[in-house]
């Protein structure tokens, strides 16, 4: 599978504004910038931990079964096609911004961490899309964990991204809406594609 195609797709995906987004702004706004980064940089570390654990699991299902891993393909290719519906289909409203008090560097830090640590939709995410750029010809682990490293690093630069606009971001709500309604229609158009052509697609045996 092009290292092109999941670079795009996963671009896409970063930008769609989501629960990690929503969560960094809020930091932002209760403890300023430097609170709003700490948050970001914790949040990019709990998904280092799903990125090793998606890479173990799979890691452990493709030395059982070469066919159990491609059945975990097409699994997950369905799973990227159900979120593609979701997203065609709904409101596409921006997520409002939580009041919270302001914590220190420190805690939204590790708070962070937990956030995106214990975020099981992150965990099904990885486990569905990444097994969709890989081979079963070659060391699995690595690739798998480079490809979720890539991941983790677009989301967490998209969430920097919207630490220092924080403060433009929240002004204009209706700016907002539109920006949330072509993001989130453009990520559920991606998703049902490559689901579709991930799934259409021919399995290694």
């Amino acid at each position: 599978m092009s290292l092109i195609a999941f670079f795009f797709a996963a671009v896409i995906l970063a930008i769609t504004p989501g629960p990690g987004i929503a969560y960094v702004v809020a930091r932002t706004v209760a403890g300023g910038r430097r609170e709003g980064l700490a948050s970001c940089l914790g949040t990019g570390i709990g998904g280092f931990l799903h990125v090793f654990a998606a890479a173990l699991g799979l890691s452990v299902i493709v030395a059982e079964s070469a066919m159990a891993f491609n059945l975990v393909k097409y699994v997950g290719a369905a799973y990227l096609l159900y979120l593609g519906v979701r997203l065609l289909m709904s409101n596409a409203q921006p997520r409002a911004v939580e009041t919270v008090a302001p914590q220190g560097v420190r805690r939204a830090f590790f708070e962070g961490i937990a956030v995106e640590a214990l975020n099981v939709k992150t965990a099904l995410f990885f486990l569905a899309f990444l097994p969709q750029f890989v081979s079963t010809s070659e060391p699995l682990a690595p690739q798998l964990v480079l490809l979720g490293s890539i991941c983790v690093v677009l989301n967490t630069l998209v969430d920097v991204v919207a630490v220092f606009a924080a403060d433009r971001l929240l002004k204009s709500d209706t700016a907002r809406a539109a920006r949330a309604k072509i993001l989130t229609r453009a990520s559920g158009v991606t998703m049902l594609a490559l689901g579709a052509y991930l799934a259409l697609a021919r399995r290694e045996a």
